[in-house]
């Protein structure tokens, strides 16, 4: 049978049929090439990521970024100071949905991991509980986190100390939110500092993180300021090591485009109901 191109009704002679099909075999290999080369990238990217979080320097590099930060929602907030409303609202309906869970957490004490000036406990977490403790490793933010809150009866301790090291008394704590700080910590520490949560938090009580996810299916490194951020599958799978259940998992909403997904995720240790 003939070959009609179809589009001009004309009948293509062997010879523009061999040159097409030459044309669509390189296409295809080019194809194929770049798919090789965007996978080799990924690839390399893991490693950096991995190298990156095997050097001691992962944690000394990001606090010596964020010493440079200026103390203000804009620096939290990496110059989208625009995203605070968004940020804020996205975080309260997430939380309003947790107290209407069955077992849900009492609202008596939580704790702001990675709490920089207090943001967060500002416009959030002092809404919704009695006391509320700070964690944040930069001495200038927990300075500027005091002042914010001077007077306040809501504000428990302000403890100056990386996430790596934050181990809270047990049953202490009804909420523990972690919001944009765990791509600080390595994999292997992630994971203890989820062990350390689930034994801070009470019997009802739970961990919400609220974290970027990358797109590429691979651990993308920003050296920059020493962190990571990892995709969902990798960090589901540290939550399952920790032995933490999913009781919510959304993602934020009205953010502007360009910016990596944000998911917020509650959990609960396995052993409790």
């Amino acid at each position: 049978m003939d070959s009609m191109d179809q589009s001009t009704g004309e009948v293509a002679c062997p010879g523009e049929l061999h040159d097409d099909l030459d044309s669509k075999d390189d296409t295809l290999e080019g194809k194929i090439d770049m798919l090789n080369g965007k996978d080799d990238m990924l690839d390399e990217e893991s490693r950096k990521a991995t190298m990156a979080q095997e050097d001691p320097a992962f944690y000394s590099d990001a606090a010596a970024y964020w010493d440079n930060i200026p103390a203000t929602v804009n620096g939290m907030l990496g110059g989208f100071a625009h995203i605070n409303v968004a940020d804020i609202s996205g975080s309260d309906a997430f939380l309003r949905s947790v107290f209407k869970m069955k077992n849900p957490p009492g609202h008596e004490r939580a704790v702001d991991c990675g709490a920089g000036i207090g943001r967060i406990t500002k416009h959030l977490l002092q809404k919704h509980f009695g006391k509320v403790d700070l964690v944040e490793q930069c001495q200038n933010f927990i300075d500027r986190a005091k002042e914010n809150f001077k007077g306040s009866r809501k504000i428990g301790r302000c403890l100056c100390q990386g996430l790596q090291h934050f181990s809270p008394e047990p049953d202490t704590y009804d909420v523990v939110w972690c919001q944009w700080v765990l791509g600080h910590l390595t994999d292997a520490d992630l994971e203890d500092f989820f062990r350390r949560m689930a034994r801070g938090v009470k019997s009802n009580g739970v961990i919400i993180i609220k974290e970027n996810v990358s797109s590429s299916g691979t651990v993308e490194l920003d050296e920059k300021d020493s962190s990571v951020t990892r995709p969902e599958s990798l960090l589901l799978d540290i939550i399952e090591r920790a032995e933490l259940r999913i009781l919510k998992n959304t993602k934020q909403s009205n953010f502007p485009k360009g910016l990596y997904e944000v998911k917020i995720l509650c959990l609960r240790p396995k052993t409790c109901v």
